[in-house]
């Protein structure tokens, strides 16, 4: 969080109108909002600013979002929302494959935007956390430090965006126990689980390949078909 005790929003969209609505609407709930219409100006600006988190829009002029996210994420550790169109899956699983924390699907509920934006930023503080819960969890060679966000294989720091240390922290804190999609998907995003969504999957497959987990026959995060995922952390 900056100095001044205000989250800084920066939104990448370039419907003035919408972007001007949207920051108001998040300025009125204590938030700092800048906005960059141009997306071949947005990397470097991010880059520059070092927002808390990034409302990015998929269809943007100059360089769109989906390019902005990947050639961001070696560079950028904040968090990143993506706006895509409700009708395109495609965009959703390849926005959360890149690196992407989030997405809130076009048009924009300014409520729903707000409440993703609150849930990104708790998780970021570490306010989830239950109480009492350990901050530190160790596999083998596997360890999970909660209070520094970090997740490192052989004492090695592994590359996790903030949403997949957030899935893996809850996975590995419930070690031993069957979590269903719904219960993940709402942990996670704090809202029902439709039964289509795939961001849970995305992400579990990127952190398996992450862990050094084998993709086809995982020993760390197993799928438990129609119940399912079970992280076996007597396997680390």
């Amino acid at each position: 969080m900056h100095p001044e005790g205000r989250e800084h929003i920066l939104i990448v969209e370039d419907d003035a109108r919408l972007a001007e609505l949207t920051a108001e609407y998040l300025a009125e709930h204590g938030m700092r909002v800048s906005h960059e219409a141009d997306g071949s100006q947005a990397v470097q600006r991010i880059l520059n600013e070092k927002p808390d988190l990034v409302v990015l829009d998929v269809m943007l002029p100059g360089e769109d979002g989906i390019s902005i996210c990947r050639r961001l994420r070696p560079r950028y550790d904040g968090l990143v929302l993506m706006l895509t169109a409700r009708t395109d899956e495609m965009d959703q699983v390849l926005a959360l494959e890149i690196g992407a924390d989030d997405y809130v699907c076009k048009p924009v509920r300014p409520r729903l935007l707000l409440a993703r934006i609150r849930a990104l930023l708790r998780r970021l503080r570490g306010e989830v956390s239950e109480a009492g819960q350990s901050t530190r969890l160790l596999f083998g060679r596997l360890a999970l430090d909660a209070a520094a966000r970090e997740v490192t294989l052989d004492d090695e720091v592994l590359d996790l965006t903030s949403a997949e240390f957030d899935l893996l922290w809850l996975l590995a804190s419930h070690s031993g126990q069957i979590l269903s999609r719904e219960s993940i998907f709402s942990a996670l995003r704090g809202i029902e689980y439709d039964g289509q969504d795939r961001s849970v999957d995305v992400r579990i497959s990127r952190i398996r390949t992450k862990i050094g987990d084998d993709p086809v026959q995982p020993r760390l995060i197993k799928t438990v078909r129609s119940k399912g995922y079970l992280f076996a952390g007597d396997n680390a």
